[in-house]
């Protein structure tokens, strides 16, 4: 067995109520369909840890279309545009690996300069990375957002754009940008398991998520996709995850949501040790919906909708889990007792990253001699 691909769910004690989240999504019936897999040629069989896709409305506000471009050599879609409404907010949590990619570095800056008001596309590719590429790979997003930004009748730093696939080569930008008049009559509503399936790289099932809330007496929609199943750890990794509301919400209150979030689900899993450079988590809300506008994330009226988007993510995050590369065990661990929230995340992280602890799992060997051990490499107060 691959013991680095032995999935992990870190869980620390300022994650209590993704616990309770989770306890949730195990009791909610699941879809019918079996697990979609992977588009790709040879594709390696779907895992046995894997979840059948959710049934996702429209959410209004939202227009989603796939296409092939041709990142690929065999037949599947390999590119994906989702359209918004005006006035649509974003917010965006990104990688902090010190390499980056071009993608990242233009989300981060135009969602900066626009305070992320008035996100109107996201541009999404599998298959080339365009990380480590320089300035002729800031060119090529920026040729793309250039693009869209003239076929969407918006400015250039209202495209949001993402990559995931191979890094240290250059994005091929007219492979996206020739496709562009297919995708705008390819534009739907109704396609979110299409979207999920098209961002899949070593992915072996399309991963999504979907949960109603009510704010001040009227319902919203929360809908999200993920990729990723290698350089899975904590501070995200190879991992792309979209989420729409057609709630409405001011730019400020959504980062504030995203970035609290982040840190109790898709920051708290790890499959391998390993950080990617172009992991990017982003968020829009439409302002479709008949909800009043919310402008601050403390407001006692978003109390229900806090809790389905942290469900959400914690959804996301649990099946990128289930996909990690050669997964076998899901392993959930939990520390309580420790000097501080932050001590514990640390415990739990060194045991949930400890190869001596995968191999006892994943052989199925209750050794917790070696659960004692990575403790105590915590160097983390310990009352022996």
């Amino acid at each position: 067995m691959e013991v680095a691909a032995k999935p992990v769910e870190v869980v620390g004690q300022t994650i209590e109520r993704a616990r309770a989240a989770l306890k949730r999504a195990d009791k909610q019936p699941q879809a019918a369909a079996a697990a979609a897999p992977a588009p790709a040629k040879g594709a390696l069989p779907v895992s046995p840890l894997a979840v059948p896709f959710p049934k996702i409305p429209p959410i209004a506000g939202v227009q989603i279309a796939t296409a092939r471009a041709g990142f690929y050599k065999h037949e599947r879609d390999d590119l994906l545009v989702m359209r918004f409404a005006k006035g649509t907010s974003a917010a965006g949590v990104f990688t902090r690996h010190g390499i980056g990619s071009a993608p990242v570095d233009w989300c981060k800056k135009h969602l900066e300069m626009s305070k992320g008001a008035d996100a109107r596309a996201l541009v999404v590719n599998a298959g080339c990375a365009n990380s480590f590429t320089g300035k002729p790979g800031a060119d090529a997003v920026r040729r793309v957002a250039s693009a869209v930004a003239k076929r969407f009748d918006c400015r250039q730093r209202d495209v949001m754009v993402a990559s995931t696939g191979v890094i240290g080569v250059l994005l091929d930008d007219a492979k996206i940008t020739q496709r562009l008049s297919d995708i705008e009559t390819r534009l739907t509503d109704d396609n979110w398991a299409g979207a999920a399936r098209a961002i899949m790289t070593t992915d072996t099932f399309a991963k999504g998520a979907y949960a109603e809330a009510v704010i001040d007496g009227e319902k919203v929609k929360i809908a999200g996709i993920c990729k990723g199943s290698g350089m899975i750890a904590p501070d995200m990794a190879t991992m792309l995850a979209f989420v729409a509301t057609d709630a409405a919400i001011s730019p400020a209150a959504l980062q504030t949501l995203a970035s609290l979030y982040t840190r109790t689900t898709f920051n708290c899993v790890t499959v391998d040790g390993d950080r990617s450079t172009n992991d990017t988590l982003l968020l829009f809300a439409t302002g479709q919906s008949s909800a009043p506008n919310i402008s601050r994330a403390g407001d006692k009226r978003l109390a229900d909708f806090r809790e389905k988007l942290e469900a959400v993510l914690l959804d996301l995050a649990l099946q990128l889990v289930r996909d990690g590369e050669g997964a076998s065990k899901f392993v959930k661990i939990s520390v309580t007792g420790a000097e501080s929230p932050a001590s514990a995340r640390k415990i739990a992280r060194t045991i949930a990253e400890s190869p001596l602890v995968k191999t006892a799992f994943a052989g199925e060997d209750a050794n917790w001699g070696r659960i004692a051990m990575a403790i105590g490499r915590a160097d983390e107060p310990i009352d022996r």
